[in-house]
């Protein structure tokens, strides 16, 4: 099906082939190399600014469309095109030795090259997704100086730890996408499973945002993997004194990383989810932005806001001069038992429940920021392949009264234990919608073997049956959870491919043979979550108006009613930790009983219809009583 896409995509863009002719040349650069060179230029074009892309990825496929919305329709444009094959990669093949420059320093010389040309009016701007955007903040690291603004996509210069090995766990998925595209990064990277020297000299070498000297748009999606990169280093470009700090902007869309499939920044599908607010943006805004620096057009850019953002589930785009934005206060959820997720933490002494993990059968990854080329990128319905299997344990809030806004970053504070020497536990953060689906917001890991740190003096064994605390990270989002949707939490102990699966054993090598995925005399796990009195378990999310949106007059019991206004009948859904029985009462705005019924409730979720087509239009009151306490909920009978 993929592959069926493409071709149409391509025939698509061959029909107009007419306006899109390709020049092709090479660039020569300092040591003597040339690098392969594709130019399109506008035919009422004699002195243009250009837009410069390198990529590693065959300049030959831009042949069927330029980005940022031109198409085949370079003639009505203003910019020149020019797309560079890296050293070492298609074109430039023959250009790579050992000791070649970097290519940041083959960025300046495509730039300085490109300001002699006598098609070019000496300004040039930089363009590109992911490893072309990283390539991009190389360039400007080494200054050329007619470099004039850039715009990189779903990247950031960073090569840090916690990019690759997120709570001390390979990524597994993206190291062997890295292989696939020819980079053969993972020989080094599993040479490296534990913070070190070479992590802290790699960390300092590629964090430079006082190196950045020309104006910079960031780009990037709520359902990619370099949200945490890229909000890191733009936040870090704000606070330089480098006197171009006020012309930063950055860009957070409703997009996955992109690369493969129908989903790519600015399209207006995102896995199963359509955001047709959000499409088309990233171009558009790069165009303004693009207008305003290189071509000194008045269009307003330098009246924006710093940051532009998506609020997903609202579909609306909203502005911050800081991320994250100010106004937002952690609310803890905490777990109960049978499945409860409360703002009200749990008071019952001893409880506890079980994740049976076995390596050879790991929780499957579905959707999410994955890159591997078979797999799905972006939000998908973890119901059906996830939250069906055995191996899962979900926690959820009861259907929300109110919209809840969340913006920001959530951690997830575990109490466990295990009865292996090292496991993983994993996190999907998930909006539930009213017809059931379970849609996936982003996710998290961590290895128990780094809680006290990640460099090899700090790893440990666990002691079986051991409590220990363990904070699993998410990746900062923006998502309005609507009326009459949940908030659920899963608890796996893996979510593979997208992360290396634990053999539960302890052992010291946790990548042999160099191999992100082997499996070593795997063991079952049973993992244990603790959510009582003593040892709690909690989500903390930034809120707004979460305890409005639940009515939290309630103690112990998760209730909701609704319809709210009810018509013939009214539902009435319970949570609770415990089997008890419990009596509802009705009662009118007088406080009269109008009706009263006893109920056995189960641990977990229970539901029981109630028939309302007897009572007057009005105000009631619905009153749970049981050992634990009591709950009130505002009932309307329309």
């Amino acid at each position: 099906m993929k592959k069926l896409f493409l071709l149409c995509f391509v025939l698509s863009r061959l029909q107009g082939l007419a306006q899109l002719t390709p020049i092709y040349d090479s660039i020569p650069m300092s040591d003597g190399k040339k690098l392969a060179m594709t130019r399109f230029q506008p035919s009422g074009c004699t002195q243009c600014p250009t837009i410069l892309i390198q990529t590693p990825y065959n300049r030959l496929l831009y042949n069927a469309g330029l980005p940022l919305g031109v198409g085949t329709d370079i003639n009505s444009q203003n910019y020149n095109f020019v797309i560079v094959d890296w050293r070492g990669f298609y074109g430039s093949a023959s250009a790579l030795y050992s000791g070649a420059p970097a290519r940041g320093e083959d960025g300046y010389d495509a730039v300085e090259w490109i300001a002699q040309q006598a098609w070019s009016d000496t300004v040039v701007g930089t363009w590109g997704p992911s490893a072309l955007g990283r390539c991009q903040f190389m360039t400007a690291k080494e200054n050329p100086p007619h470099l004039k603004c850039m715009v990189p996509q779903v990247a950031g210069p960073q090569y840090s730890y916690a990019e690759y090995y997120p709570g001390g766990v390979a990524r597994t998925e993206y190291f062997e996408q890295l292989d696939g595209l020819g980079f053969g990064m993972s020989p080094v990277l599993l040479s490296n499973p534990v913070y070190n020297g070479v992590w802290a000299f790699t960390e300092a070498a590629n964090f430079y945002p006082d190196s950045i000297r020309v104006p910079t748009f960031m780009q990037g999606g709520w359902y990619d993997h370099n949200i945490e990169v890229m909000l890191e280093f733009f936040n870090a470009i704000r606070a330089t004194g480098t006197g171009v700090e006020d012309q930063h902007r950055l860009l957070m869309g409703p997009w996955v990383h992109g690369g493969h499939g129908t989903a790519y920044v600015g399209s207006v599908t995102q896995g199963e989810l359509s955001y047709p607010a959000g499409a088309g943006w990233s171009d558009s805004l790069a165009m303004l932005f693009f207008d305003h620096h290189m071509r000194s057009i008045a269009n307003g850019w330098d009246t924006t806001q710093f940051i532009t953002y998506f609020q997903m589930g609202e579909d609306a785009w909203k502005t911050s001069a800081v991320w994250p934005p100010v106004g937002m206060t952690n609310t803890n959820l905490y777990f109960h038992g049978g499945g409860v997720l409360h703002s009200v933490a749990p008071t019952v002494p001893s409880i506890s429940e079980n994740i049976i993990y076995d390596p050879n059968d790991p929780s499957p990854a579905i959707g999410g920021p994955l890159l591997r080329i078979d797999l799905d990128q972006g939000p998908y319905d973890q119901g059906p392949l996830v939250e069906s299997r055995a191996d899962i344990l979900k926690y959820e809030s009861i259907v929300l009264g109110q919209d809840v806004v969340m913006k920001g970053k959530a951690q997830v504070h575990l109490k466990i234990s295990s009865d292996r020497k090292d496991t993983d536990f994993a996190i999907r953060l998930t909006d539930v919608y009213p017809d059931g689906r379970s849609m996936l917001v982003n996710t998290g890991i961590f290895r128990m073997r780094f809680r006290d740190g990640f460099t090899a003096a700090d790893t440990s064994a666990m002691i079986p049956g051991t409590i220990y605390g363990c904070v699993v990270d998410l990746p900062s989002t923006c998502l309005t959870f609507k009326a009459g949707h949940r908030i659920r939490v899963d608890v796996t102990s893996g979510i593979y491919p997208q992360y290396n699966r634990n053999c539960n054993t302890g052992a010291s090598n946790m990548y042999p043979g160099l191999n992100a995925d082997s499996l070593v005399n795997p063991l079952v796990a049973t993992n244990t979550i603790y959510m009582n009195s003593s040892n709690q378990s909690y989500i903390a999310l930034p809120l707004v108006d979460y305890v409005g949106a639940v009515h939290e007059n309630v103690h112990l019991y998760g209730a909701a009613v609704f319809p709210n206004p009810a018509g013939d009948e009214v539902q009435l859904e319970i949570k609770t930790e415990e089997n008890e029985k419990i009596e509802v009462v009705l009662t009118g705005v007088t406080g009269k009983q109008l009706f009263t019924e006893t109920k056995n409730l189960v641990a977990g979720l229970n539901r029981f219809t109630f028939k309302t087509s007897g009572f007057a239009p009005g105000l009631y009151c619905l009153t749970l009583y049981g050992k634990n306490g009591q709950q009130s909920l505002k009932l309307i009978i329309n």
